[in-house]
């Protein structure tokens, strides 16, 4: 019997979740290695865009998150007052992309992906460390460490899936030269928190260098995101509630009942950071790089997650056979296809970033004329912005020939 090919993904986040799913189904023998002592993920909310929903469904789990939406109506943008600038439509959106944007907390998400895999697939609490990339002709290497001790384990893989997060140790590993994540300017405030007793619609609300967002879930809680120009690692002199109530408490409803209904221990603030750089490749010998290791971008699209989805199943897609698995042709290919796409929503990404933190007077007011005069046009107008993004397919195995000998009859 022909050894099962082995692959190692380094990271349990939302993108090496998806790659560990992919790959088992795909007849790879999946370890997944976490350096934290359990999967519970930091994080609250996600969006996962028509784009990832398809991308899921190629591991046969899109469905599960579709019956997750909880967006049923109309939302928007507005301005702090509560004055509504742009009014999207649900309806309108799933026409134009082939399905619904599906808020859930990335909780849910985890359960879900961690459902599809075998026991035992899953290793938390150590530390693995690519030591030999590899090429066609030798496997990849890693030390693999536990938490607490001094001494590690070698292990080898046919292929690495390097999945570990904006501050990649593989991607320094395989591209020293690149100048990694930069700051982007502004910090980050995350929440999830009973709904208020009176009903709203879902929204986004740009400020003066400020962002609010209250999106509902379909569990009845709401996640609510904020975003703010700040110095680099700045925290607040108190607590990060009475910072959001500074920045946010007098702004239209619902944020100052959120904001009312918030535990300050339970608010996750981070500075948000990007790779604005691209790297020369997305792989080396028979090491892969995925999400936020391959391309961290600003999260004013919302595309962070989801291109971290898409990524593990082209990746998978291109690394379908264990049979004749050819790590130089199979990474190539996917560095091919993920790498001008991922750059160009990293770049999308943060030009609307720089939009939305606009600080001066006159600009705000120009970017608000701007955004009600194309609203006017109706929603198809402001979803074009998404075109190219939500619309994206994942790719399609071919269909075995009649000469084919793998081909089941």
């Amino acid at each position: 019997m022909e050894q099962q090919h082995r692959a190692v993904v380094v990271g349990a986040g939302i993108g090496g979740l998806t790659a560990a799913v992919a790959l088992h189904l795909r007849g790879w023998q999946v370890t997944l290695l976490e350096r934290a002592a359990d999967l519970a993920p930091v994080g609250a909310g996600i969006a996962l865009a028509p784009n990832a929903q398809r991308a899921l469904d190629v591991i046969g789990l899109g469905d599960r998150v579709r019956e997750l939406s909880a967006w049923q109506g109309d939302g928007g943008m507005r301005t702090p007052d509560g004055r509504w600038l742009a009014r999207t439509d649900a309806k309108a959106a799933a026409a134009r992309f082939g399905g619904p944007l599906v808020l859930l907390h990335r909780a849910t998400l985890v359960d879900i992906l961690t459902s599809a895999l075998p026991e035992g697939v899953v290793r938390t609490g150590v530390t693995a460390t690519v030591t030999d990339p590899g090429d066609d002709h030798r496997p990849a290497r890693l030390t693999v460490s536990e938490a607490g001790t001094a001494t590690g384990t070698d292990l080898e893989a046919e292929l690495v899936v390097a999945a570990d997060g904006i501050r990649s140790a593989t991607r320094g590993t395989l591209f020293p030269d690149h100048p990694g994540p930069r700051y982007s300017g502004s910090t980050s405030w995350r929440v999830v928190v009973p709904a208020p007793g009176r009903p709203f619609a879902p929204h986004e609300t740009w400020g003066a260098g400020r962002l609010w967002g209250s999106q509902p879930l379909k569990d009845g809680r709401v996640y609510a995101y904020a975003m703010a120009v700040a110095p680099a690692g700045a925290h607040a002199p108190d607590d990060e509630r009475s910072e959001l109530l500074r920045l946010f408490g007098d702004w239209h409803h619902p944020v100052p009942e959120i904001l009312a209904g918030v535990d300050p221990d339970r608010i996750l603030r981070h500075d948000v950071h990007h790779l604005p750089d691209p790297l020369p490749a997305f792989h080396r010998g028979r090491v892969a790089l995925l999400g936020d290791a391959a391309h961290a971008m600003m999260p004013s699209l919302g595309q962070g997650g989801n291109q971290a989805v898409e990524d593990a199943v082209v990746l998978a897609h291109h690394a379908r056979s264990t049979t004749d698995f050819a790590p130089g042709r199979a990474l190539a290919a996917y560095t091919a296809d993920r790498l001008p796409r991922t750059t160009g929503i990293v770049r999308r990404a943060a030009r609307t970033g720089a939009l939305t933190m606009l600080s001066a007077r006159p600009a705000v007011a120009l970017r608000s004329a701007a955004v009600s005069a194309v609203s006017r046009f109706g929603p198809g107008l402001a979803l074009r912005g998404f075109d190219g993004i939500c619309d994206w397919c994942p790719p399609v195995d071919p269909a075995p020939s009649a000469h084919d000998p793998s081909r089941v009859s």
